[in-house]
């Protein structure tokens, strides 16, 4: 507010009476290109930096727009096709379809670490383990989820500044030219109180719009990171379901209908060996 004070009072004390000096109202397009015009380096400086800042900016909205449109479709798809089939062998080989999703990278990695314990047969050994690997699936999808979004926070904290920066500098430049006019004139102080506004409202249109995609985007990835646990948590209920049929042998046990068919060289031994005794 002490640029507008100054100018008031400067506009107070000495207003330019001079009837030659005024001139037709300009246009907003034209008096905003005229005090373009009339800048001086340090505030066309400072006005490249705020550009150079909001189109990174919008780049990384709008690509953050279609990232998390891409994961909420196909994560809602990939959730359906799970709850409707009847073995994990058969969500991985199309889980490659719902890429975008998280959800898959954390399926991907729990059936992973299975398949290394029990071979993709059988109930799983140790369920601690599978926990680890959601854990750490969901936070590397999350990690690239929110990949570039400190960008955002930068850019919305900084661009006021680099505005308020315009405005110190419009305004030592107005105090520039009263020295040099020798008289408190319109005249002499209106370049320097152009560029101290046009810098400050620079600066807010960046900051604006980065301060409320940040906002949205941590949302929208706090939301994907309940949704991770969910699924985990589900992912792993799957895998624990493990009964006994009646009057099934406990030493077989009892496969999980998602976990597929008894491994064929589990049982040939075992028929072996009563084809012997027999």
């Amino acid at each position: 507010m002490t640029h507008f004070l100054f100018a008031a009072a400067v506009f107070l004390f000495q207003p330019d009476t001079d009837p030659s000096a005024a001139a037709p109202a300009a246009a907003p397009g034209s008096a905003i290109g005229e005090m373009l015009h009339n800048s001086g380096p340090v505030a066309l400086t400072v006005l490249g930096v705020l550009l150079i800042s909001s189109l990174y900016s919008w780049a990384i909205i709008l690509g953050k727009l279609g990232t998390f449109r891409r994961a909420r479709g196909q994560s809602t798809r990939f959730l359906r096709a799970f709850r409707k089939a009847q073995r994990l062998q058969e969500i991985a080989t199309v889980s490659e379809q719902f890429k975008p999703s998280p959800l898959v990278s954390v399926f991907d990695e729990v059936y992973e670490t299975y398949r290394r314990q029990t071979g993709g047969y059988g109930p799983p050994r140790n369920i601690t383990a599978l926990e680890r690997s959601a854990q750490t699936a969901s936070s590397e999808s999350l990690t690239v989820l929110e990949s570039r979004l400190t960008w955002l926070a930068t850019i919305a904290a900084t661009a006021p500044f680099v505005g308020l920066f315009g405005t110190i500098m419009g305004i030592v430049d107005a105090f520039h030219g009263l020295g040099t006019a020798g008289a408190a004139t319109l005249r002499a102080v209106a370049p320097g109180v152009s560029e101290a506004l046009i810098t400050t409202a620079a600066g807010m249109l960046v900051a604006v719009p980065a301060v409320v995609a940040y906002n949205q985007f941590t949302a929208r990835c706090r939301e994907f990171g309940a949704r991770n646990d969910d699924f985990a948590r589900e992912l792993l209920n799957s895998m624990e379901e493990f009964g006994l049929k009646p009057g099934q042998d406990p030493r077989q046990g009892n496969p999980d209908p998602r976990q597929g068919d008894p491994d064929p060289r589990q049982s040939a031994p075992r028929e072996a060996a009563r084809g012997f005794h027999e």
